[in-house]
Parts: structure tokens; C-alpha cells; sequence
């Protein structure tokens, strides 16, 4: 008699802490199954277009059989050498194409894979709190142990490197960075970046900045690289997205550059783990970087136009939310007493509007609450007037 095999979840997705978004999205699916007319806040996906040419490309290209094998892990030379010129143009920063640079099926996947490549059972990784969740769960899958750095407001939500303890920096093998950043919308400085350069040179720690909202700028402002800096290259690597700077968010293309040791061990990895990149998604990327630049200053006013929007709006209702610099985020602290659970909980169930509790990036997330500005004008007006009505 055949018997029923009871499967369990490994040890490792044991460890995950509890996904809120899902939990959010379950909601939101519930009222719109209701009939309900909500308006979601809370997910950082543009509802911008991905630009015409860039799909002109892929369409070109998709119709060439030698584009329908295999392609490298390590990306075809022409985009590593059109990411490699990109960031002389926008950065003034030299990098080898073939050994400094590697294409990744959308940032999220490299930042997923590098705790696997560079650390060990036991070791520490620094990760911000609050934070883009996957540089946890990447941690834990990877055996190694988790160890927050607190992004709090005084600090200019940037971590206090100077609290950190010996213990944990001479046990650390890789710190997260990501500026601007996810969820709270801080920039950095030069100076902050030579900071946690400094504390990496001491410790032999390897640095992953994450910048995937370089582009998205506002009033003037320029986001710096972390390689610009001088010893940068010699301890990190630089993820970049084109998902949120071209509107290419379901077509998985990104990268990583940087120190070539820590390439060649993603790199590595990565030979094991997947075959790259689509290769008409690549010479769309090629497009992307060396083609018109137009549609993204566009966009960028675009966000600019809604956040001016949103802000002002929400200070009308009564709620001061500060003004971000880039990212298409807004950081605000709950402007009543409760969790921001509860708050964004009540929000939905009142308003229909999703916004992000803080507590979901992790425990200093609490007390903010986050939203994004990848929604039409005429949208984030309706949710001023729902968001007004139930703060008063």
C-alpha cells in the first residue's frame, strides 16, 4: 500500500521572517474580488511604458535564429562593453568590460546570489534595516547570519558604522548598501561611502551597493556611484537595474561591475545556476544605454510632477511628508499612534489605498510607512482625497 509522503519546507525557508507584502496583496486581491476600486501605493513597478525604441530593438532582434540559443552566463561582449562605456559617461569611472562587468537577469538575481558566492556558513552579513528584503533572505539561504544596521532619521538613514561591533565587522565578509535608497528614499554622500570603504579596507569586507534608483532624481540633483570613490573598486561591486530606470521591470535585465574578483566568483556561480540572458533582451539593453535618452528625463519629470503632487497633498490632509531627493518613493512617519501595520491595515479596509508598513523592510522600518509614486496623477488625486478623509 502506497504511502503519503508528508514534504516539509527546508530549514533554510524555515528561517525566513514572515513576507508582509503577501499578506498585503492578499487583502488587496479580497476587496478588488468585492468589487472594489483600490488604489495600490504600495508596489515600486512602474506604469510607465518601456520606451519605443528599446522594444523596436527587441523586435529586430527576435527574429534572428542565432538569437534563440544559448547565450553566455557572463552576458555577450557587446552589452558588457556598452555597460562598460555607460559608466564612463555617466560616472567618469573606467571599467574593464571583460572582467569588471557582468549582465544579470534583473538586479535582484545577482544581489540574491552574491551572499552564496562570497560567504560561508557562520559568516555575518551587514545588512540596513530597514532594507530591500532579499539581501536577508539571500543571507539566510546562504548559511550566513544576518546582522542589522539600523537606518534611522537622525542619521540621515545611514548606517551608524561606528556602532558596530568589533565582533561583528571582524566576522562580516560582505555589508549591503543602497543609496538612493529602498524604502526610505536617503541619499548618500561621498563621505558616507568612504566611510564604509574605510571600515571595509580595516575588516576585509566586501561592499555590495545596490543602485538601482541612480536615475531617478529630482530638483537637480545627481546620485553619485559608489565606484567614483577612491579604493571602491578594491572592496565592491555596483548593481544597477534597467527595470526602474527604463520601465523594463518584466524584462529582467541588470548588472553588476565592480572589483573583479567578486565578478568572477558571481560570475562563477552563476555558470551554475543559469544560461544569462534572452539575447534579443540584451541588445535591447544595448539600446537602452546607448540609445535616446529622451524617454527617461521624461519620466524622471514625471515622478517629479507626482511628488510634488503627493506630498502637497497629503500636508493639506494634515500629514507632512518629507520631499525625497530621488527614488520613486515617499518615507513617511505614521502620522497617528498605531503600528504601521495597523495603520496601513486600516487605510486599505477605509480608503482602499495600499500603502507599505515600514516594519515589512524590518524593525526600524516602524513607525514609517511607505509609498510609491508608480501611479497617474488622476489616480494619486482620488487617493489624496481618500487618505484625507480618514485622517480626519
Amino acid at each position: 500500500m502506497a504511502t503519503t509522503n508528508q514534504f516539509e519546507k527546508a530549514d533554510r525557508l524555515k528561517q525566513l521572517p514572515p513576507y508582509l507584502f503577501v499578506e498585503i496583496d492578499k487583502a488587496k486581491r479580497k476587496l478588488q474580488a468585492e468589487g472594489m476600486d483600490v488604489i495600490d501605493l504600495g508596489v515600486g513597478d512602474p506604469d510607465l511604458p518601456t520606451p519605443a525604441h528599446i522594444i523596436a530593438k527587441l523586435k529586430h532582434t527576435i527574429d534572428d535564429p542565432a538569437n534563440h540559443r544559448y547565450s553566455f552566463t557572463e552576458g555577450i561582449p557587446e552589452l558588457r562593453k556598452a555597460i562598460a562605456e555607460w559608466y564612463q559617461r555617466r560616472f567618469n569611472v573606467t571599467l574593464d568590460p571583460s572582467t569588471e562587468v557582468l549582465p544579470l537577469l534583473g538586479s535582484k538575481e545577482g544581489i540574491a546570489n552574491l551572499p552564496l558566492a562570497v560567504a560561508n556558513p557562520g559568516d555575518v552579513v551587514l545588512v540596513p534595516d530597514p532594507c530591500y528584503p532579499p539581501y536577508r533572505s539571500s543571507t539566510i539561504f546562504a548559511g550566513a547570519e544576518p546582522v542589522s544596521m539600523p537606518l534611522l532619521e537622525e542619521n540621515q538613514f545611514f548606517p551608524d558604522l561606528g556602532a558596530l561591533s568589533q565582533k561583528a565587522a571582524r566576522r562580516a565578509k560582505l555589508m549591503f548598501l543602497n543609496y538612493p535608497n529602498n524604502p526610505t528614499a536617503a541619499t548618500a554622500t561621498a563621505e558616507q561611502f568612504q566611510e564604509a570603504i574605510a571600515l571595509a579596507k580595516e575588516y576585509g569586507v566586501a561592499i555590495a551597493h545596490d543602485a538601482a534608483y541612480s536615475e531617478i532624481a529630482f530638483d537637480g540633483y545627481t546620485p553619485m556611484s559608489f565606484l567614483e570613490l577612491p579604493d571602491a573598486k578594491s572592496v565592491g561591486v555596483e548593481f544597477h537595474s534597467l527595470s526602474k530606470t527604463y520601465n523594463m521591470t518584466g524584462w529582467r535585465i541588470g548588472f553588476a561591475c565592480g572589483n573583479a574578483k567578486l565578478i568572477a566568483a558571481l560570475t562563477q556561480l552563476k555558470t551554475n545556476i543559469d544560461s544569462g540572458i534572452f539575447q534579443p533582451i540584451q541588445w535591447a539593453g544595448i539600446e537602452a544605454l546607448t540609445g535616446d535618452q529622451t524617454p527617461l528625463q521624461q519620466a524622471v519629470a514625471t515622478y517629479q510632477q507626482r511628488r510634488d503632487l503627493l506630498v502637497e497633498g497629503l500636508a493639506n490632509a494634515g500629514w507632512q511628508v518629507p520631499k525625497p531627493k530621488a527614488s520613486f518613493y515617499l518615507w513617511a512617519r505614521v502620522p497617528t499612534k498605531e503600528h504601521s501595520i495597523t495603520f496601513a491595515s486600516r487605510l486599505l479596509e477605509q480608503s482602499h489605498v495600499v500603502i507599505t508598513p515600514g516594519v515589512g523592510f524590518g524593525p526600524s522600518g516602524e513607525g514609517y510607512v511607505r509609498m510609491s509614486l508608480t501611479s497617474p496623477i488622476e489616480r494619486l488625486q482620488d487617493a489624496i482625497s481618500r487618505l484625507a478623509k480618514a485622517l480626519a
